[in-house]
């Protein structure tokens, strides 16, 4: 299993750092020990970051996880994934969302279609574009979304040696679980999913549309962002529990991620939480989740716990697992985890 962390705040996943503190991140990253760092289009750029991150490292895989695939024409994402693909050497991963309506609409001044199909016909395009890049064939791709019919010699990327980025999109529902296997290279599962979900509903759906189209598991890689609350002290345990928490209660609330605790007998918490919402009482939503709920969906424990707790959770299920943190964590807690995982013992 491969061991990622997100930049872009800081390494922790939090987002109270500066941009220029990325210079220093992504080799941090790859000091502590992780195999790949993944920039997250929350309140920056998702690009950005990884150029720096690309020419700072050495070693570690970079990708967007995620970058709003709706909010921008295939042509312009293709263009800067295969610059950050030839700028790492062929680190570069191009994850890729939908976000839901009200952002592609009101946020991005975007159009919305149905997402599922939509995204599939943008991942086809993204390949269509490299595939004439690549080729020198005409560019001729007609979809009900987009047409990309027109490239030349000037605005055509000089080839090089890396070949094009891996894909990966994100998905909850069933609908767009079946488009990432479909036409991607991976899945990125949402950090609101927990082991019984994942493995009850998510990669059965995956399994089913590889074995269509002849391909195993072992051709498909399935990337989760998990929640961690580990703190070495006191405090920063309680701090750690209390920011998974919120964390848990915001995605809790969000209709879209329903059915995931419909899966666990939670109908009720989810209708609490999204009126709780809907009133803004964000501060409050947190003492809705009780321990059963936090431990389902987030991995607690002193930081020396969690490697073995991880691996006994999802060894096996997931091929890229992320420290998903939601709070400042340090260095040396954040190696402790990673050597926990390295060393192959579960709890």
């Amino acid at each position: 299993m491969y061991i990622d962390c997100n930049i872009g705040g800081a390494i922790s996943g939090s987002a109270d750092a500066g941009l220029a503190s990325v210079v220093g991140q992504a080799a941090r990253a790859e000091c502590i020990g992780f195999d790949g760092v993944w920039s997250t289009e929350v309140d920056r750029d998702p690009f950005l970051p990884l150029a720096i991150a690309a020419t700072t490292t050495t070693k570690v895989q970079i990708g967007t996880g995620i970058s709003v695939a709706f909010a921008r024409s295939p042509m312009t994402t293709a263009t800067t994934a295969n610059d950050l693909h030839e700028l790492s050497g062929g680190r570069f991963v191009l994850g890729l969302g939908s976000q839901i309506q009200a952002h592609i609409e009101r946020r991005f001044s975007m159009p919305w279609s149905p997402p599922a199909e939509r995204m599939r016909e943008y991942v086809c395009a993204v390949r269509a574009i490299w595939h004439a890049w690549r080729t020198g064939e005409r560019l001729n791709f007609e979809g009900n979304s987009y047409r990309h019919t027109l490239t030349a010699p000037m605005f055509t990327p000089t080839p090089h040696p890396h070949g094009d980025p891996k894909i990966v999109v994100a998905a909850v529902g069933p609908a767009m679980t079946r488009t990432a296997a479909q036409v991607a290279d991976g899945l990125l599962v949402h950090g609101f999913t927990t082991q019984r979900y994942l493995s009850e509903v998510t990669l059965p759906a995956v399994t089913a549309v590889l074995e269509e189209s002849g391909r195993t598991r072992a051709d498909f890689t399935v990337c989760y962002p998990g929640l961690i609350a580990s703190g070495a002290g006191a405090h920063d345990m309680t701090r750690a529990v209390e920011r998974v928490r919120q964390q848990i209660a915001f995605y809790g609330a969000t209709p879209a991620y329903r059915k995931v605790l419909e899966l666990h007998g939670w109908e009720d918490l989810h209708a609490d939480l999204h009126r709780l919402s809907k009133n803004g009482k964000w501060q409050t939503m947190s003492a809705l989740i009780d321990d059963q709920v936090m431990n389902t969906f987030a991995i607690v424990g002193d930081p020396s716990e969690i490697g073995p707790r991880v691996l006994s959770r999802f060894d096996g299920l997931v091929d890229r697992f992320t420290l998903l943190t939601p709070y400042p964590m340090t260095d040396e807690d954040t190696a402790t985890i990673i050597a926990g995982m390295r060393t192959g013992k579960r709890d």
